[in-house]
């Protein structure tokens, strides 16, 4: 499937992914500042995306624990999510995610 990152910059950057690849972990691969520091334990929000609004609705809903770490991210939006909490499927093909400003 293709994902395509928004850097920091607003340059687009597509990528290859398989189901099962976190977003995360495509992320750090192609080199985005995505730093997932507790490695997906939901104890800090460094690799939070902002997902397209278009795309949004295609991600399972997000539990109460992301919720609150996202409470906490700084430029956190609607459409904020934590990529290590995004698990790839087929359906997610085009994703967009957006590289939060910090």
């Amino acid at each position: 499937m293709k994902i395509r990152f928004i850097d920091e910059d607003g340059r687009a950057i597509d990528t290859d992914a398989a189901a099962g690849e976190r977003l995360l972990d495509v992320g750090q691969r192609i080199g985005m500042p995505l730093e997932g520091t507790c490695e997906g334990q939901m104890a800090c929000a460094t690799c939070h995306v902002i997902i397209d609004a278009a795309d949004f609705d295609r991600l399972p809903p997000a539990s109460e624990e992301e919720e609150d770490m996202l409470d906490l991210a700084p430029g956190a939006t609607r459409t904020s999510r934590l990529s290590c909490q995004i698990v790839l499927d087929d359906a997610m093909d085009g994703l967009t995610a957006r590289i939060a400003r910090t």
